[in-house]
């Protein structure tokens, strides 16, 4: 059964929504490739954009997406990542980056509903 970690992310306070999105996956996405390496099946960025293109403060700008193969992975992915030396790397780049103080990690329960094929 997989695991799904979900974690809402917002930038750091003067930090355009292009320069965001170039520096996560031009940066910041490799430490994510690394610390996840052996642990992770999925690693998945969701860039958000408000339709009606106005940014609210309680706007997350992405979603992060991370799948486990169980809940025992997904537990020794993060012992692991709670290394002071994976910590201090992780912790030194996401203040580039980040509003740290809106990070908020959930674990996800899924429903789907079947719908008609369209048409």
């Amino acid at each position: 059964m997989t695991v799904t970690v979900i974690t809402l992310l917002k930038r750091r306070e003067g930090m355009s929504r292009e320069d965001f999105r170039a520096y996560y996956e031009n940066s910041h996405r490799h430490i994510g490739e690394k610390v996840l390496a052996g642990y992770a099946t999925r690693y998945v960025r969701r860039f958000l954009a408000p339709t009606d293109g106005v940014d609210q403060t309680c706007d997350a700008d992405v979603v992060m997406e991370i799948d486990f193969p169980d809940e025992a992975t997904r537990d020794a992915c993060f012992a692991a990542m709670s290394d002071p030396e994976t910590i201090a790397m992780i912790v030194e780049d996401e203040e580039r980056l980040f509003d740290r103080s809106r990070i908020r990690t959930f674990s996800v329960t899924e429903a789907a509903s079947d719908l008609p094929p369209v048409g």
